[in-house]
């Protein structure tokens, strides 16, 4: 019986195909690998990071307060609007309403400065405790755990709408739990001089990121008008993405003020 022969060009085009789907094994590992390293830094690492940054500069103001420094806060209780921030992202000097992104307002004279952290935010059923900056630039501020104060709206306490943005996931999310807030739970605003306490009483599961009536000085949605006020008042507007890991909409949590407690008062 003749025993067939194996050419040495087939072989050598074997070992080619070999090689070749071994290589492209390897580059789908190294691949696989990469993208789950980059999840990991996104999911985990920038949260931890985001968290831990954002609770020494919660612990950095109230040193400072304690201390007494200079008063940058803008909470004067006058009702002069802040300007717009050069250093925003994108949305806010338009008007939008911002969770991941949004750009921010240069401040005014009297007013903080642009990326500085001048109050914190408190919310107990959120257990959260987070400081508030001036502007909402990613870099700056977003990315930095904190929530943006929209430059252009009122400051803490002040007549009109004080508005704020942050995160919903990743880079400390302080919003993560946002849509868990109802109505008559309080959320408080506390600055050198005072604490505001300001009490939900509308919430908007979704709109557009374009929707600039739900940061205006009397807050309603352009795009769900059944939402948000009709009289001038004292508000408070929290702004996120939602759905959750998508920034395609806003969820938008209103307040009014119900209270002020002057710094050092019983």
């Amino acid at each position: 019986m003749r025993i067939p022969l194996v050419q040495h060009s087939t072989r050598r085009r074997r070992a080619r195909y070999r090689r070749v789907l071994w290589s492209g094994a390897e580059l789908l590992v190294t691949a696989g690998a990469l993208v789950l390293l980059l999840v990991v830094h996104q999911l985990w690492w920038t949260n931890r990071e985001a968290r831990e940054g954002a609770e020494r500069g919660v612990e950095a103001l109230e040193r400072e307060w304690e201390a007494g420094g200079a008063d940058h806060s803008g909470d004067s209780g006058t009702d002069s609007d802040s300007g717009s921030d050069s250093d925003s992202d994108s949305d806010s000097g338009s008007g939008r309403a911002s969770g991941q992104s949004g750009g921010g307002g240069r401040a005014s004279s009297s007013g903080p400065r642009a990326s500085q952290a001048y109050a914190v935010l408190r919310i107990p059923r959120l257990h959260l405790s987070v400081p508030v900056a001036e502007g909402t630039s990613k870099q700056k501020v977003l990315n930095k755990g904190y929530v943006g104060h929209y430059a252009h709206t009122q400051q803490p306490g002040q007549a009109g709408n004080f508005a704020l943005a942050g995160h919903r996931n990743t880079h400390g999310e302080p919003f993560r739990y946002l849509n868990h807030l109802k109505k008559g739970d309080r959320v408080e605003v506390e600055t050198r001089n005072a604490t505001y306490t300001y009490t939900v009483d509308q919430i908007l599961p979704q709109t557009s990121p374009r929707d600039s009536g739900v940061i205006r000085p009397v807050p309603r949605s352009l795009t769900r008008p059944v939402y948000g006020y009709s009289a001038s008042g004292h508000y408070l507007t929290l702004t996120t993405c939602t759905p959750e890991y998508t920034s395609r909409y806003r969820l938008v949590v209103w307040g009014t003020l119900t209270s002020t407690r002057a710094r050092g008062a019983g």
